[in-house]
């Protein structure tokens, strides 16, 4: 039995999720981080020494593979559970997905943080308008790129869905959950175009269209 540790509201803990949903493994996923706590217990430690959400566990006892950071926890359950398909093949097909799943985390995800937790988990009276500015402002080029590339096929990498969709579809999820004070729903076609299309995917059900919290 695969198993994900993390709270749903995670958008770490949604990447895993979707992933293992779209591959169709069996899996359970137990609450944890947040209001939940447990992330701290010497068992979750155990499992991943940062204390964050999400952990895996692949298999029982032993023989159990446990990862950590929710971006290999995606590239693993595509290339053990759909290689080939979700997971490429090719070797250049396969680090160009791999570039796009590191932007998200190292470029994306920093610059829409801020406005996200001003927006969605600050009390409005504690807000910061300038915080929320600066992170709308650094999510501008970002989404232009990401439109550019989205304009060359239906998907991240062309005709087909893949490993690099899910983490990058995440991120969407949440920046399109806030305000559209930027205008991206009209200024980014080829964006909004393909979220769309991952949100009807019957594999996203439960992650895509959650509310944030």
């Amino acid at each position: 039995m695969l198993k994900i540790w993390g709270r749903i509201s995670s958008i770490n803990v949604r990447k895993a999720v979707w992933a293992a949903q779209e591959v169709g493994v069996p899996f359970e996923r137990i609450d944890a981080g947040g209001t939940y706590g447990g992330t701290r217990s010497a068992e979750y430690l155990a499992l991943n020494p940062n204390a964050l959400v999400p952990a895996m566990a692949d298999g029982e006892g032993a023989m159990a593979l446990q990862l950590f950071e929710s971006n290999v926890i995606v590239r693993y359950l595509c290339a053990r559970y759909a290689p080939g398909v979700l997971y490429p093949a090719g070797l250049a097909q396969r680090f160009d997905a791999e570039r796009w799943m590191d932007w998200q985390q190292t470029a994306m995800n920093p610059a829409g943080r801020d406005a996200f937790i001003q927006q969605i988990r600050t009390p409005a009276e504690q807000r910061d308008p300038a915080k929320i500015a600066a992170s709308v402002a650094a999510m501008q080029p970002l989404l232009q790129m990401l439109d550019q590339q989205l304009a060359q096929g239906p998907y991240l990498q062309g005709a087909q869905f893949g490993m690099a969709d899910i983490p990058l579809g995440c991120e969407l999820h949440r920046w399109w959950g806030l305000p559209d004070q930027d205008g991206s729903r009209s200024r980014y076609p080829h964006v909004a175009r393909w979220f769309a299309a991952l949100q009807a995917r019957p594999a996203a059900q439960g992650v895509l269209d959650l509310a944030l919290s």
